[in-house]
């Protein structure tokens, strides 16, 4: 680091002080710094973590793919994490959870955040259709655990199904940049072809790496995949025979994930399992002591109350309601209760009436109507 270098950072440092002082507070009174900040520049924040959209692009026809330029207060990541974006809309903060998939490497400071876009994702439909190049979005800090360890493994296992391949892009973006040479083989599954995030990339990797293998699986018939169809253990042998000595990553829908769950405890190889953990530990509830049924009004669907999260009622009814975090952090599965009980399964409280509320959180307390 040069003396010029050393001096701006040191200035940078002595002025962050002074605004974070008690003195700077009083002085801004009521409005607080950060408000005077932008209007100098909307970047500019005492503490929280701003980032500038650099870039928008469009790699399926329902998803979007962000570069963001964060801000001093931004802390970095590790490959596998995610962060909470909160972006204004009609006058009101929505926040939902993404996972950077970028390398950890990546030389211009940016971070990359793909979302897929839901037919009734509030905030995924206007990332794609209203934020532009020259926007600012808010950031918390990357969290979780399902991250990279810092000691590599020896041979990987990547798994991801739909937007989770997000995370463990991330992770083979960073083995490769590092000169990683151990095996590494990816296994996706996607509906189709043309729903496959990062499909052109993945390409380039494969037939640049020699010891990276794609096993592409698409749900539809006719595609070209190597594999098609759900998980299976047969998709295993064929995609990672070697699979019992690997140290593998999982991310994608809880379905999926639950049937790779079940093959690695049934080998006894859990520990050698990573998975995003975005969901919360829910109370067992007994399904002979659920009483009523939850109705869902825009799908003219109904299910019997099995005691499970709305949310997870919704999904088995064939319902694909946006959601995010799955533990009542990013607020993505809100929506419309128009009749019935729900109990949160934090905190135990029981509402009623008509409200919005997180279905990934909430359990019906006999019958429930939701406006999805």
């Amino acid at each position: 680091m040069n003396a010029m270098t050393q001096t701006s950072s040191r200035f940078q440092q002595g002025l962050t002080r002074l605004l974070q002082s008690r003195v700077a507070d009083i002085l801004s009174y009521p409005h607080g710094v950060d408000r005077y900040l932008e209007v100098f520049n909307p970047l500019w924040s005492v503490n929280e973590v701003r980032a500038k959209v650099e870039d928008v692009r469009y790699l399926t026809n329902d998803s979007v793919t962000l570069t963001l330029r964060p801000n001093h207060n931004w802390e970095g990541f590790i490959p596998g994490q995610f962060v909470q974006l909160s972006v204004t809309i009609d006058g009101k903060r929505q926040t939902r959870c993404y996972s950077p998939a970028n390398s950890l490497h990546r030389a211009d400071g940016c971070i990359e955040l793909t979302a897929k876009v839901h037919a009734n994702g509030f905030v995924s439909r206007h990332l794609r259709e209203q934020l532009s190049v020259g926007d600012v979005v808010l950031l918390s800090q990357a969290d979780g655990e399902f991250a990279l360890p810092a000691q590599r493994p020896e041979q990987v296992l990547l798994i991801s199904g739909g937007s989770g391949i997000t995370p463990v892009m991330s992770m083979l973006r960073t083995l490769c940049d590092e000169g990683f040479s151990g095996p590494i083989t990816f296994l996706h599954y996607a509906n189709s072809a043309a729903d496959m995030i990062y499909a052109s990339e993945l390409d380039e990797i494969a037939r640049a790496h020699d010891n990276v293998t794609l096993v592409r699986c698409f749900n539809n018939e006719g595609e070209q995949g190597e594999l098609s169809g759900l998980f299976s253990r047969e998709h295993l042998y064929i995609a990672a025979p070697e699979f019992a000595q690997a140290t593998t990553f999982l991310c994608g829908p809880p379905p999926m994930m639950a049937a790779v769950e079940k093959v690695w405890e049934e080998d006894g190889l859990a520990e050698r399992l990573h998975k995003e953990q975005f969901t919360l530990a829910t109370p067992q509830i007994e399904s002979d002591s659920a009483e009523g049924e939850v109705r869902f009004v825009q799908s003219e669907k109904m299910a019997i109350n099995n005691g499970a999260t709305l949310l997870e009622q919704a999904e088995s009814a064939g319902l694909t309601p946006e959601s995010g975090c799955r533990m009542g952090i990013c607020h993505a599965c809100t929506c419309r209760k128009t009749a019935g009980e729900v109990r949160d399964i934090r905190t135990g409280e029981i509402t009623s009436g008509e409200e919005d509320i997180q279905i990934c959180i909430s359990v019906p307390v006999g019958t429930v109507t939701l406006d999805i």
